[in-house]
């Protein structure tokens, strides 16, 4: 999982895609953005809510990044009984959920 799949994962797991924010911030969603401000890159992962960050979370892989994210918003879907146990013959092709237009 990358920055260029998470969206499509969340999207499956029935996470709003207005409520994630991939690559630059937004207020009132999830964000996952790309940060090389002390030279070493690095993904961080927040709540944004009126220009403040909350929980947010640091990392040196993009992939623990998204896992984090993922994990957290699916664990969420879970505890609303939004998302449970799926039939392994549904999983999408090459592990990536088909985009919804």
């Amino acid at each position: 999982m990358n920055s260029e799949s998470v969206v499509g994962w969340l999207s499956a797991m029935g996470v709003p895609e207005e409520l994630v924010s991939v690559g630059a911030e937004a207020d009132d969603a999830w964000c996952l953005v790309r940060d090389e401000t002390d030279g070493n890159p690095a993904w961080e992962v927040f709540w944004r809510e009126q220009g403040n960050r909350y929980d947010w979370a640091r990392f040196s892989s993009e992939q623990v990044a998204c896992f984090y994210l993922f994990g957290r918003l699916t664990w969420t879907q879970a505890l609303r009984g939004v998302v449970g146990p799926v039939d392994v013959a549904d999983t999408p092709a090459k592990g990536t959920p088909a985009q919804r237009l």
